[in-house]
């Protein structure tokens, strides 16, 4: 990590000030937020509330080697805004940017009223009622910002995605596996030339709060005009990998695979369901093995086993390209059963 990247208090009451957010009130703590590999974050409490600031660091904190544009900062930030006002209850709210300083603050959720996704799943608490919901969410924001030309200028983030998703996940796992190389090459290829919705870039349950009322996307540092297959694909990836590590309850990862697809599909209009559909399978599987084998393997899949598993479904869909959703996860299903 660059230490000119890294937040300090200073640097984060400066701009809280500069911005006007402070409103006269007393700053009565300042606690930095764990969990994050590719930001800072920062809790800032006054005597009757919280809020949040955030600064994208261009070194992330993983083992590999992997810089990103601190550009993206901006791109999150614009992602809220044009979201926001349309799914308010499924975002936080923004309030104030500082270009210089590459910090921008919105609001603080309380984790009590806000547990994230991820650590409900990794303690089995899966509820395919919810998956849905995440489904139905997403479908609608790729549906309301589908074929809009005035975003596709706005969000020309192609060189930030390719750093933050396309080179770590895609291209670095080609690199382990030259048996896949090609069809991981051709599928990066098709994902980079597609340019149909506002897509996030990082649905995962580690930045989805089961808030009140629904879902609430953190974390758009990917936020690129381009093919939303992605989040689904994103999003789906993590129920799988989480089935592997708790094979005993498949009934309900299998229940909550299909309840986001099936809340998800009736949104897409921009494009023949079946050709979306077709996509989201081909791409599904290279990020599976992405998980394993990219610079950003997920950290709970502690066994050989465990990463063999997701190695040979991953192959042999990547190998052998399923036309649906439901055929990958059929794949998953027999490996774990068999």
């Amino acid at each position: 990590m660059h230490a000119a990247d890294s937040a300090n208090p200073s640097d984060v009451l400066a701009a809280l000030h500069k911005l006007g957010l402070d409103q006269g009130q007393k700053v009565v703590g300042m606690v930095q937020l764990t969990g994050g590999v590719s930001s800072d974050i920062w809790r800032i409490d006054f005597a009757d509330h919280s809020i949040c600031a955030k600064r994208a660091l261009s070194q992330l904190k993983v083992s590999a080697d992997w810089q990103a544009p601190l550009t993206r900062n901006a791109y999150e930030y614009a992602w809220y805004q044009e979201v926001g006002p349309h799914f308010a209850k499924n975002v936080p709210h923004m309030l104030g940017r500082d270009a210089p300083s590459g910090l921008f603050f919105m609001s603080f959720l309380a984790p009590d009223q806000h547990p994230v996704w991820k650590s409900q799943l990794l303690q089995a608490q899966v509820a395919p009622e919810f998956a849905a919901l995440v489904g139905a969410c997403l479908g609608q924001i790729h549906s309301h910002t589908a074929q809009q030309p005035r975003l596709a200028e706005l969000f020309k983030s192609d060189v930030e995605f390719h750093s933050l998703r396309l080179e770590p996940y895609l291209l670095a796992t080609a690199l382990r596996h030259p048996e896949c190389a090609a069809r991981l090459q051709a599928i990066c290829d098709q994902t980079a030339h597609t340019h149909l919705a506002l897509v996030h870039g990082d649905i995962s349950p580690k930045n989805i709060l089961c808030g009140p009322q629904g879902p609430v996307f953190l974390d758009a540092e990917c936020a690129w005009y381009g093919d939303p297959v992605f989040d689904l694909a994103f999003c789906l990836n993590h129920l799988l990998l989480k089935a592997v590590l708790l094979p005993q309850c498949m009934p309900l990862w299998g229940q909550a695979f299909e309840a986001m697809v099936q809340a998800y599909l009736p949104n897409v209009h921009w494009e023949p369901m079946a050709a979306f559909e077709t996509r989201a399978a081909h791409l599904l599987p290279a990020l599976m093995l992405a998980r394993v084998d990219g610079k950003s393997p997920v950290e709970y899949l502690t066994t050989p086993a465990q990463r063999d598993v997701v190695r040979q479904v991953a192959v042999e869909a990547l190998l052998h390209p399923r036309q649906s959703l439901g055929a990958v996860w059929e794949i998953t299903l027999k490996a774990l059963t068999s």
